[in-house]
């Protein structure tokens, strides 16, 4: 019996390669799978416009080719926006997690917003009970989703390691998506960047989420460009810095399992890099 891989490698969005028919969502999994990759992440990230009929197509195509599915949400949600904005912004949420789940998706991750100035801690005791309340109703409605607030590449927005680790210890339900490349790029000075300090990364999220959550990680990864305040934009892994291998390393060492999707401007080529980059760091 063939080994189950230890992570499904995949894109966010369909494979650049995807051909024009049948296109859209449903040929960017038969892509997928024509690659040699199997996961997925359906970017919704300007809106949730899709039919119930639609996300039935998409839920039969991953089912058929095997390809695992995550959605990523819109990117005007904000876990700290003001009260008056904060019903669009879970309205966003909710509408990718309710059609996520009818297209056959698991994991719903999503940029958790900005501080706007306001002290971390006193920003999550707002984003807290936002969050719970979100998962208790998707519960209520018999969906099962995970939410996944993203670690942010800016560090003035809400998303550093250990707000979302934050979010996640408080509420079942929520675990972070960890993307290393934003993690690397948000002290602005070439950091987080090494064995070492991924290593601190990974045993933080053990202390803080337990030995299982190390299982069930949803990566994004991706090279990227960056200055003093963080984040500029993604870069294909060879044109960047990130030392992705000793990731790798890393995550082998600790035992690691789950997805991770590339974000690279050369989504699948990359992809397929970093699949055959961490089987060989792997064994």
């Amino acid at each position: 019996m063939q080994k189950k891989p230890s992570f499904l490698f995949g894109t966010v969005g369909t494979p650049l390669s995807t051909a024009k028919k049948p296109g859209g969502t449903v040929g960017g999994i038969q892509r997928t799978a024509e690659l040699g990759l199997n996961a997925m992440e359906l970017a919704w990230v300007q809106s949730v416009r899709i039919t119930e009929a639609k996300c039935a197509e998409i839920k039969a195509a991953g089912a058929q080719h095997n390809v695992a599915l995550s959605v990523h949400a819109p990117y005007f949600i904000n876990l700290n926006a003001s009260a008056d904005e904060w019903p669009k912004s879970r309205k966003r949420l909710m509408d990718a997690a309710h059609y996520g789940h009818l297209a056959g998706a698991t994991d719903i991750v999503f940029h958790p917003g900005s501080y706007f100035g306001r002290d971390p801690k006193e920003v999550l005791r707002v984003a807290v009970p936002r969050l719970r309340d979100c998962v208790k109703e998707l519960r209520a409605n018999g969906n099962p989703v995970i939410l996944r607030p993203e670690t942010m590449g800016k560090s003035a927005m809400l998303g550093s390691l250990e707000d979302t680790l934050a979010l996640a210890a408080e509420i079942e339900g929520v675990l972070p998506c960890l993307d290393f490349a934003h993690l690397h790029a948000r002290p602005g000075d070439g950091s987080a960047n090494s064995y070492a300090e991924w290593t601190a990364m990974l045993t933080l999220v053990k202390k803080r989420l337990g030995a299982g959550a190390l299982k069930r990680l949803h990566i994004h990864l991706s090279g990227i460009a960056y200055g003093p305040k963080g984040e500029k934009h993604h870069l294909a892994l060879a044109e960047a810095d990130l030392k992705y291998k000793d990731l790798f390393r890393a995550l082998r060492d600790f035992k690691c399992a789950g997805r991770i999707l590339c974000e690279s401007p050369i989504l699948e080529d990359d992809a397929l890099v970093m699949q055959r980059d961490w089987l060989k760091v792997a064994g």
